[in-house]
């Protein structure tokens, strides 16, 4: 009974984390170029653009 818990524990958590990466995403993206479409785009790739802006933005 308690893996099951965790378990749903988990698949909540990783829900909020995959809608938080993608509306961060977007609004880095929105700041930075100023086009809805790069922004839809961005936000589809979620955690990986915004890990891509940490590292390689001036």
């Amino acid at each position: 009974m308690n893996g099951n818990r965790f378990y749903a524990v988990r698949v909540e958590g990783a829900k909020y984390g995959v809608g938080f990466g993608s509306a961060l995403a977007m609004a880095i993206s929105y700041t930075n170029n100023h086009s809805i479409l790069w922004a839809i785009i961005h936000g589809i790739l979620g955690w990986i653009y915004v890990v891509y802006i940490a590292l390689f933005q001036s």
